[in-house]
């Protein structure tokens, strides 16, 4: 259909391709029309080459690299506003995005913010999209604000560390759906071909009846940092956030959310029951904070099936980060994006290629908002970083949930009152840590960890 010539239109009635951008479909009015007689396919049509600014929340590693990603997209897209609370961090990304993408970074001095603040500095900014991938506990507020702001938003995982920041984060998704924003959550396997493929023959009975699931994010771990003697107490929890439950939510939750949400995609929804058991093994320093080392859960899902889920972070030792799926028929290496018959042969495979989900993802999103199409992968979000929250309840608990030992339910979890900090009222690095160390532990520097870790059979989880 051709467009209309531009000069037959009002300036009053005609709607800007950056206005449409900012409010997608929100400009749609009775019969599918655009307010000045601009159908949706025109529409989109129109904005399809338009820029689009992003605003960064969160300049570390993965932040710079989402937002790196967000720029390969097709499209004239460009980096306008850039937040973290430590300015080296800033600076880093800046100077590494800027040698990518010097033609799309555009983020001059008054642009850059620094601090506790600098989240709400970068919403406000003139961005028609917000990348938020600070450590996951400050993702419901910084959600939230670029919700009411009423931003696009792609939000790495997890989205939460704690049971009432899930509920802010669905209650915020809401709004969102009502304010036709898209939300996009780095969950990157549903955009790879591969998985794409191997879900769907799943869920159309190539092994038969699921009866059985296995998932695991078994490696030798991440990084450490130093206490350096310049640090509060708050800016060393801050640069070691993965070790720290209200930062990171232990790395079942940072890290094994991708394979429990890779069998939540295949049943249709979260479980109802885990029970479990975890500990440190390994993770003993000083410099390892209160997360466990291992964690292991049996969780089970509305009709009856079972999932045996295992992450661990210990050297030396079997590793994998793969999900499996049994059935009446066979058995698929979902992960491999392979599917075998009940004999054990290779029934059909995907074959090379199918990834890449990291780019993808930004792929889709940015090619359905040019497409006037507003996705929104919130709610999924929201419910794979609660599973793994109610993993880490179970494991911390041992099952016991202060109501007679019994066996966790994911309703009664993702109730929970317990909430790991306030994020609201953390302005200064100067501020009191939510998680508070043995302060002569802390200074006589030994070995074991100076903070509390949980002990299954006594911690109370909700």
């Amino acid at each position: 259909m051709a467009k209309k010539d531009s000069k037959q239109q009002s300036d009053a009635t005609q709607p800007s391709r950056r206005d449409f951008i900012k409010t997608g479909s929100s400009m749609l009015v009775a019969g599918g029309a655009i307010a000045g007689s601009l159908t949706i396919a025109q529409s989109a049509h129109a904005f399809g080459s338009d820029q689009i600014k992003i605003g960064l929340v969160g300049c570390g590693g993965r932040g710079t690299g989402a937002a790196d990603q967000a720029m390969n997209t097709k499209g004239d897209t460009k980096l306008v506003a850039m937040g973290d609370v430590f300015e080296d961090r800033l600076s880093q990304s800046l100077r590494s995005l800027s040698s990518r993408h010097a033609k799309q970074v555009d983020v001059p001095a008054d642009r850059q913010f620094v601090g506790f603040d600098a989240y709400k500095k970068v919403i406000e900014s003139d961005c028609d999209l917000v990348i938020l991938a600070t450590s996951p506990g400050f993702r419901p507020l910084h959600f939230e604000t670029a919700v009411d702001a009423g931003k696009h938003i792609f939000m790495e995982k997890p989205v939460a560390t704690d049971s009432p920041g899930i509920r802010r984060v669905l209650e915020a998704n809401k709004k969102a759906k009502e304010k036709n924003l898209a939300v996009a959550v780095g969950l990157q396997r549903h955009h790879e071909k591969a998985y794409i493929e191997t879900i769907n023959r799943l869920k159309d009975g190539a092994i038969g009846d699921i009866i059985f699931c296995r998932a695991y994010w078994n490696s030798g771990g991440v990084w450490t940092r130093n206490r350096s003697a310049s640090q509060t107490e708050l800016e060393y929890q801050m640069r070691n956030w993965y070790y720290f439950n209200w930062l990171c939510g232990d790395h079942i939750v940072e890290q094994h959310i991708h394979n429990l949400d890779v069998i939540n995609w295949l049943m249709d929804g979260p479980p109802e029951t885990a029970e479990g058991q975890g500990g440190r093994q390994v993770r003993k320093g000083a410099d390892h904070g209160e997360i466990y080392d291992h964690h292991m859960i049996e969780y089970t899902y509305a009709n009856g099936v079972k999932m045996l889920s295992a992450c661990r972070h210990i050297p030396g030792c079997w590793n994998s980060v793969s999900e499996h799926a049994h059935g009446s028929k066979g058995y698929a290496d979902i992960s491999g994006g392979k599917i075998y018959d009940a004999k054990g042969n290779l029934a059909w495979s995907y074959g090379q290629g199918g990834r890449g989900g990291h780019q993808e993802e930004h792929h889709d999103l940015f090619a359905a908002l040019r497409n006037g199409e507003r996705p929104n992968e919130g709610d999924n979000g929201a419910h794979s970083t609660m599973t793994a929250i109610f993993g880490r309840m179970a494991t911390y608990s041992g099952g016991h949930s202060g109501k007679g030992g019994k066996v966790l339910r994911y309703e009664d979890a993702l109730n929970s009152e317990i909430a790991l900090a306030d994020f609201d009222k953390l302005n200064s690095m100067d501020d009191e840590a939510p998680v508070k160390p043995n302060p002569e532990a802390v200074k006589k520097q030994l070995e074991q960890s100076p903070y509390v870790v949980p002990m299954p059979g006594e911690t109370i989880t909700i």
